[in-house]
């Protein structure tokens, strides 16, 4: 089926692009979404109104979201979590957890959908993709530590030396 794009689509395409999808996508979450619309001659000529329209409120779109973007490319997150010794955790940290500690860190709500990556289930230290408007992504640092790290850290900190006492 041949669909034009109302809206940008991500990993379709943009608004007033003309696509071939599956006939179930199309049929079943594009035209009701009114994304998209069924691509008839009469359509295919608003192509180009389309694309403008598009334009200009994409462009509008990254004017606003250019200061969250910017702080959002400042923001580190730190997660602990219990990892075995191969350094492989036994839970995972999602996309909803990464969400809500910007939100905590920034107070900026982030859709945990808009956040391009897979669970991490490894420690490290990962960059993770916010898609904020097609053209806008940031990436945060993402840091995750094992729990026994933080208190290795603090044991391995010499402790401060007392006053030597006079000996008598």
């Amino acid at each position: 089926m041949k669909v034009l794009l109302l809206k940008d689509v991500y990993k379709l395409g943009r608004a007033g692009d003309v696509k071939k999808v599956a006939d179930g996508y199309g049929r079943n979450f594009l035209i009701p979404q009114k994304l998209a619309m069924l691509a008839t001659p009469g359509a295919i000529k608003q192509a180009e109104k389309i694309r403008q329209s598009a334009l200009t409120e994409r462009t509008r779109l990254n004017q606003e979201m250019g200061a969250v973007a910017e702080k959002l490319q400042a923001v580190s997150l730190t997660f602990i979590a219990r990892a075995g010794e191969t350094g492989r955790l036994y839970g995972s940290i999602t996309t909803g957890d990464i969400a809500a500690a910007i939100e905590r860190e920034t107070g900026i709500h982030v859709d945990r959908r808009h956040i391009a990556h897979q669970p991490l289930r490894d420690l490290g230290t990962y960059k993770v993709a916010i898609r904020l408007t097609v053209d806008l992504i940031p990436e945060i640092t993402v840091l995750v530590k094992s729990e026994g790290e933080e208190e290795k850290a603090v044991e391995a900190a010499p402790a401060p030396a007392e006053p030597a006492s006079p000996s008598v």
